[in-house]
């Protein structure tokens, strides 16, 4: 049976009427079937579809042609079967029900061939085009299917093109603003041709609402308004309740004021440029919270106005996706802000913090060294002088430390590096810790290498690396314990060590005990002292040197050991260290100096320091008194205070600046403010120099000794 051949059934219970009828319509070229009864008809139907039936009607034995035709019609499948019934009588009863069955036609036999052909021929070709058009149809609908498929693809890699672009772009910055507008500016036009956030304060009051819109080129314009109430009332209204509810929601269809009036008067009143923001009406809107953590922290509004589209119920599922998303970078933007503004504020707590301990810390040390120019030989007095002297070394080192590290955190350092000898740099460090450790009466041994090596370095903050390691060996070594310090090379590198006998760390710590604020002593009489920062300190700068440090330990009380690599340079002319005859003393060179500082301790213990090693001194303690004094006095150096009560020291330095009397003069800030912006506000003010309280009065001594230097 070939499958392109229309099905023909013949029923009949005589075998040679059956062949005839086969033998007649052979020349149509189509599949003859015949069946010999009603069941095998029925059978027959079930099975195969045909495009027409030839029933006898008289077919004794069994069911009959008339009840054959009512169980065929009776069938879904071939209840539209055509029906023509042949029969040798003519009875109207038996036609008039025939007909009632649905027969479209009756055949009396004998049957003539050409009759019998042309009939049935009608009937394959109406069911051959019924075939075709039901074909079509499929192709069309699975071409439909098939188109609807495709797109639905296409709109779904859109839209995961888009939200990974949301999430590449809501990752991208911190900065709030450029999070906000970048929001806006991912989802108009792709989702809305206007969209609008509201966002709200810790008091759940808006407190900001920028909005976007598409000009007539397609191309995003944002800006910033007053509040929600600003938009048309169905969209404030809409994302208040956003807010008061933390639910989304979709309005399909927005009427327009009258019809056609304005959806956003606030725009028609703002302006872009020269150019009048684009009129809206709006069609659909859908509003949905920004809530993260559990916290409504706004909510997103978007909606179609030119584009006549309106929102779907998976367009409203993306818009709550993207708003999760956008809740999350906005989120992160206010906590990143909330730590700047938190870094900021206390970075200006340690700079204040820094000037109010080093405003005392600087009379202690005049004092000291007054204490010390006395000669005194009384061994108790001198223990004495000794103590505090070590102990106003202690809070400067710590109120250093406090600085270093913000500085470091905030990336404000800069290294000077030069060429530095390794043995030299060992040297200035255990001149440094010396005091610590002969205090604690521990045995020292230093190691230097068997020839000189050189590293590039900052000379100031390798000795602040090796010192701040020797000190926290000395702190964390019981009295009388053993330190060692070695440097040796290994290939490319030098490798410093500082090993002690001390309480040693325990297994767990040594991961951290380089992380800031950590200490292994967590006993409550903090016996060892210290801010928990020296090692940190200490791996940030050795980093930033490009060298590495590490902390071994065998565990507690089994001591432990500290090693720094640094990377080896090689050196064709060691540098000529300065000569400097003045180092000990403030006596080299006679000058008229007019100390300047608000704090009286302060003042006059310099003052009286001065005084002692032979220099003419006049004290003043603010600015309208220092400028009237330069008058009569002339001075040759001026040591100044920033912070002054009315006048600072800035506005002090730019009027003695200007004038004759102190045009040429050696302008020092003396000071407790000492960060990176205060030393460039001082050289702009125009001091020669920035010294932070208490000074180092061998670098005073160098100074007033170029004073009588220069001709």
């Amino acid at each position: 049976m070939s499958a392109d051949k229309i099905n023909i059934l013949v029923v009949d219970d005589l075998p040679e009427k059956l062949l005839v009828i086969q033998s007649v319509l052979d020349e149509l070229g189509q599949n003859v079937v015949t069946a010999r009864s009603g069941e095998e008809a029925l059978r027959c139907v079930l099975e195969q579809e045909f495009a027409v039936v030839l029933l006898d009607v008289y077919m004794p034995g069994g069911m009959d042609g008339l009840e054959t035709a009512a169980l065929i019609r009776s069938r879904r499948k071939s209840a539209h079967v055509p029906i023509i019934f042949i029969t040798a009588f003519t009875d109207e009863t038996h036609t008039a029900r025939g007909y009632s069955l649905g027969a479209v036609d009756y055949i009396y036999a004998p049957v003539v061939p050409d009759i019998l052909r042309s009939k049935v021929r009608v009937f394959v070709e109406l069911f051959r085009m019924t075939q075709q058009v039901r074909q079509q149809a499929d192709e069309r609908v699975a071409l439909a299917r098939e188109q609807a498929a495709r797109a639905a693809a296409e709109e779904a890699n859109r839209r995961s093109n888009f939200l990974a672009e949301a999430s590449k772009v809501l990752a991208s910055s911190l900065d709030y603003e450029a999070t906000l507008r970048g929001l806006l500016r991912l989802a108009v036009p792709y989702l809305a041709d206007l969209g609008a956030i509201a966002l709200t304060d810790d008091q759940g009051q808006v407190r900001q609402t920028e909005l976007a819109w598409v000009d007539g080129a397609n191309t995003p314009n944002t800006r910033a308004i007053a509040a929600p109430e600003g938009l048309h009332p169905n969209l404030a209204a809409a994302l208040r309740r956003a807010l008061d509810t933390a639910e989304s929601e979709c309005l399909p269809d927005v009427a327009t004021d009258g019809g056609a009036g304005r959806e956003w008067e606030a725009l028609d009143r703002e302006r872009v440029g020269s150019e009048p923001v684009p009129d809206f009406g709006l069609r659909s809107v859908v509003v949905t919270p920004l809530v993260a953590r559990g916290r409504v922290l706004g909510a997103l509004a978007l909606a179609m106005g030119p584009s006549g589209r309106r929102y779907s119920p998976f367009d409203r599922a993306l818009a709550e996706d993207v708003a999760g998303r956008a809740a999350i970078a906005i989120d992160n933007a206010r906590l990143y802000r909330e730590v700047q503004e938190a870094d900021r504020r206390k970075n200006e707590f340690l700079s204040m913090l820094a000037h109010e301990l080093r405003n005392p810390l600087a009379p202690i040390r005049n004092a000291v060294q007054l204490l010390r120019m006395r000669g005194d030989n009384e061994p108790e007095l001198n223990a004495i002088r000794d103590l505090i002297d070590r102990q106003v070394q202690q809070l400067v080192r710590l109120v250093d430390d406090l600085l270093d590290i913000s500085r470091i955190t905030r990336g404000k350092i800069r290294l000077q590096t030069e060429p530095v000898e390794v043995a030299t740099a060992i040297a200035r460090a255990v001149e440094t810790s010396k005091p610590l450790i002969d205090a604690r009466r521990h045995e020292l041994t230093v190691t230097l290498p068997t020839e000189p090596l050189w590293v590039l370095a900052d000379p100031v903050r390798l000795g602040q690396v090796l010192g701040n390691l020797l000190n926290n060996a000395a702190k964390y070594t019981e009295e009388g314990g053993r330190i060692w310090l070695t440097a040796a090379r290994a290939g490319g590198e030098v490798v410093l060590r500082v090993r002690d006998t001390g309480v040693g760390i325990a297994p767990d710590m040594l991961n951290s005990v380089f992380d800031l604020f950590t200490q292994a002593e967590k006993s409550l009489d903090r016996s060892q002292g210290g801010l928990g920062i020296g090692l940190t300190l200490v791996r940030r700068l050795v980093e930033m040197h490009g060298g590495r440090v590490q902390v071994f330990s065998a565990g507690p009380n089994q001591g432990s050991e500290f090693t720094v690599r640094l990377p080896v340079v090689a050196v064709d002319e060691p540098p000529h260290a300065p000569t400097n005859g003045t180092a000990n003393g403030l006596n080299a060179a006679n000058c008229r100096v007019l100390v300047v500082d608000d704090n009286l301790d302060a003042a006059d213990s310099l003052a009286l320091l001065l005084r002692v090693e032979g220099h003419e001194v006049q004290v003043c303690h603010d600015g309208p008194e220092a400028l009237a004094a330069v008058d009569r006095f002339h001075p040759e150096v001026v040591l100044l205070d920033i912070g002054l009560p009315g006048m600072d020291g800035y506005e002090v330095a730019r009027r003695l600046r200007g004038r004759s009397e102190t045009e040429a003069a050696l302008l020092v800030a003396l000071t407790g403010y000492g960060q990176e912006e205060d030393v460039r506000r001082s050289l702009d003010a125009g001091f020669d120099h920035h010294f932070v309280k208490p000074a180092d009065l061998a670098a005073l001594s160098a100074l007033f000794a170029s004073v009588r230097a220069t001709p």
